[in-house]
């Protein structure tokens, strides 16, 4: 079950990412950068 919750965290993780990195705010983007970065490496713990 745990591998689950990893892969939907990590796909919510990545989504928000991608929304933050569009805003036109350096700091929002590279929050953005970094919070796709964090839910890819989620998916892939939970692959």
């Amino acid at each position: 079950m745990g591998e689950l919750t990893d892969k939907i965290k990590g796909g919510v993780n990545e989504a928000i990412g991608k929304v933050k990195r569009e805003s036109n705010n350096p700091d929002t983007r590279a929050e953005g950068d970094a919070q796709e970065a964090k839910g890819d490496l989620q998916k892939k713990v939970g692959a």
